[in-house]
């Protein structure tokens, strides 16, 4: 995957860089993590896009954020049956 880059609502630019894509299972959403650099401020951000549909929805969530996100959900996982994991990465 490689970055792109987009102007933001003050026409200052940002560098996107796809990660990761997903689709869920059961509902068929799908979910894409981007790496967002915003060139002006140099601040990194974790973009999680989930589009169900025609409808999008947009997180920009910081660092200690996302450390935070992802446990829980690493949490979650390690206490679920084995035999209920979705398919392999």
């Amino acid at each position: 995957m490689t970055a792109s880059r987009a102007a933001t609502d003050d026409s200052r630019p940002m560098q996107i860089t796809p990660l990761q894509r997903l689709t869920v299972p059961l509902g068929g959403q799908e979910i894409e993590l981007q790496d967002v650099l915003h060139d002006a401020e140099g601040m990194r951000l974790l973009r999680i896009r989930i589009r169900e549909r025609a409808r999008f929805t947009i997180f920009d969530i910081d660092p200690a954020t996302a450390r935070q996100w992802g446990a829980a959900m690493q949490r979650w996982a390690d206490e679920q049956p084995t035999a209920a994991a979705g398919p392999a990465a």
